[in-house]
């Protein structure tokens, strides 16, 4: 939700560096957005409502040469989009100007008494009262860095800052907590303030990850950082960053998320690395940091997380059950610690995000910790908040993900699942070794299998066709496939805004049958699996209400041409596996169907890549 960018340097034009970095961070929020360099003694602002495309021109016209600015893409949370409430912001007097994400929970109050003072307000955000409160205080304070300090003090809620005064004209003050936050450094070019590596990682892979209450000042050749409790400086941890520049880039493909669907090969053999054994069925987890003891003792398992990746974690626990024979419950982050969750020390909760810095699964994690339950996260970027806050990890190794809409972290956590599971069971001995084996030899080759189906997109093309004037869908699964059905259902609602609806295929008729008619379309999931008949069943079902059905199958089926207007078929593979090529039609489907439309299909209306605040 939102994003931040800043340099401060000699080497570097500073308000072409924020741009281009606003640019790879407008997945994070592009209602609106800003910058605000620093030259010659005073401050120039500029920022407009509106995608950045359709306002860079205008942001970058007349700039000066300088060598510090800070910049912001903006997901409204307080205060409508428009360009009184873009990013930056400054003080009545134009000395302080800053960028914020998270929400500050007391404003209200701080504004009260700010008004009182004389302070004018211009936006309706709660932003605007953090540049004024350091007005306000520097008035009473020794330097601006007391002020500062004492204004993080007075704050109540989550923020990520990035503040420039006109008196330290090459100095970025900076700020967190329960906002991400990271600075990049290089030896002689320069550093880097963001909210998210992908802005930065064209000129540094060199980073330091703020931890929560920590603050400082960047310069181009120093950073120095303190604890915001106690005022007393700390020394901080530079960790290399795995990335490279390339993989945030679209390499000729018409849009993110369809380079991002195409990349899912290598994103399974990343994530598989050399983590399997197939000659013995073992599993290794390096990053798992739980001792065996501790794994066998586990009683419960439960998976907490948000979105796409709440059915990710959906599959695992089918997988983790049948496989490990070990309870697993789904909880959604953001209900998790409101309901009072049952948990000891024999429970294990996995928080499942791409960020590792969803704010509610955060929450979660730490609530998880307090009652002293083992935690470990399955999770992307590494040095994240969560990565950092649990016991141990799973790494997907997706690389950045920019368009919003999720699909080769989702595939990426699949394979974690798959892995996890193996590696559980084989601990508990709940599997024989020559199944394990074959999943593993399975595991390998689905890279292949995902490889044919891209061959084939055209003909998926040529089916999403039939269906873009459809105003609602209903997406059916069983089994280890209701969670492919959930996440069909998603990609599709979130990127083409056709209202679409997953379910398991035998509550259809609890319910969702009254729904069915030639103006609903009914997409299914029916390859070849344990509970096959079932599904054709439940397909037939609305069938017979004359709606039409896009039904996912098997290659070699014969009869699903009987009860399908449409079939997209996929090779065979193990049901275990399943979920990791079913989900890819559903991917190119729904891909094709929003560019159909004319969408925006990496920045779908009201969306953000990950919500940080909550």
């Amino acid at each position: 939700m939102c994003g931040i960018i800043g340099y401060t340097g000699q080497t570097y034009l500073a308000s072409k560096i924020v741009l281009d970095g606003l640019e790879r961070l407008e997945y994070r929020g592009y209602d609106s957005a800003g910058l605000a360099i620093l030259t010659n003694g005073e401050i120039s602002v500029k920022r407009d409502s509106g995608k950045l495309r359709n306002i860079r021109e205008g942001l970058e016209s007349g700039l000066p040469s300088n060598h510090l600015a800070i910049g912001h893409t903006r997901w409204a949370t307080h205060g409508r989009p428009t360009q009184d409430n873009a990013h930056p912001h400054k003080d009545n007097n134009s000395r302080i100007v800053l960028v914020h994400n998270g929400i500050i929970e007391n404003y209200l109050q701080l504004k009260s008494t700010l008004l009182e003072k004389g302070h004018k307000f211009l936006s309706d955000t709660d932003t605007e009262i953090i540049v004024h409160l350091l007005a306000e205080n520097e008035k009473h304070e020794a330097s601006f860095k007391d002020a500062f300090f004492k204004t993080l003090g007075q704050l109540e809620g989550a923020w990520a800052l990035s503040v420039v005064h006109v008196d330290y004209p090459d100095t970025i003050f900076i700020a967190k907590k329960n906002c991400p936050l990271l600075i990049g450094l290089t030896e002689d070019e320069g550093n880097f303030v963001s909210s998210d590596i992908t802005a930065i990682i064209k000129y540094t892979r060199d980073v330091v990850y703020l931890e929560d209450h920590q603050a400082g000042m960047l310069t181009p050749g120093n950073l120095d950082l303190f604890d915001t409790k106690t005022k007393t400086q700390i020394n901080y941890n530079v960790e290399r960053v795995d990335w490279n520049p390339v993989m945030a880039e679209k390499n000729g493909y018409r849009h993110f998320m369809l380079k991002e669907i195409h990349e899912q090969p290598d994103v399974i053999r990343n994530t598989i690395g050399t983590n399997t054994n197939e000659e013995d069925g073992s599993v290794y987890l390096p990053d798992i940091n739980m001792s065996n003891d501790d794994l066998l003792g586990i009683r419960k398992i439960i998976v907490v997380a948000c979105g796409t990746a709440f059915y990710a974690g959906l599959v695992g626990k089918y997988l983790v059950e049948k496989l490990a024979r070990v309870s697993v419950e789904m909880d959604l982050a953001s209900e998790f610690r409101y309901r009072d969750p049952v948990l000891d020390k024999d429970t294990l909760v996995i928080a499942v995000t791409q960020s590792g810095e969803t704010a509610d699964t955060l929450a979660a994690i730490n609530l998880a910790k307090e009652r002293g339950c083992k935690t470990m996260a399955i999770v992307n970027v590494q040095g994240s908040s969560i990565a950092r806050a649990v016991d141990g990890n799973i790494f997907i190794h997706a690389g950045p993900e920019i368009g919003v809409a999720s699909t080769k972290a989702y595939m990426a956590m699949l394979v974690a699942f798959e892995l996890f599971a193996l590696y559980l069971a084989n601990l508990k001995s709940t599997i024989e070794v020559a199944v394990a084996k074959q999943l593993i030899h399975e595991l390998k080759v689905i890279p292949q299998k995902i490889e044919e189906v891209l061959k084939d997109k055209e003909d998926i093309l040529k089916i999403a066709q039939k269906y873009t004037q459809y105003k609602s869908m209903l997406f059916l699964g069983r089994d280890l496939n209701f969670p492919t059905a959930l996440e069909g259902a998603l990609k599709l609602k979130e990127i083409s805004y056709i209202h679409a609806e997953g379910y398991a295929a035998g509550e259809m008729k609890h319910g969702p049958i009254a729904l069915v008619d030639r103006e609903c379309p009914v997409v299914a999931v029916v390859t070849d699996s344990p509970v096959y008949e079932k599904v054709v069943s439940n397909i037939v079902e609305a069938r017979s209400r004359d709606c039409r059905v896009l039904s996912i199958a098997s290659k070699g089926d014969k009869e699903v041409q009987g009860f399908s207007d449409d079939v997209i078929k996929v090779p065979k593979v193990m049901d275990l596996l399943s979920p990791l090529l079913n989900v890819l039609p559903l991917q190119l489907f729904a891909y094709y169907v929003a560019d159909l439309k004319g969408a925006d299909v990496d920045q779908p209306r009201n969306l953000a890549k990950s919500v940080t605040v909550e």
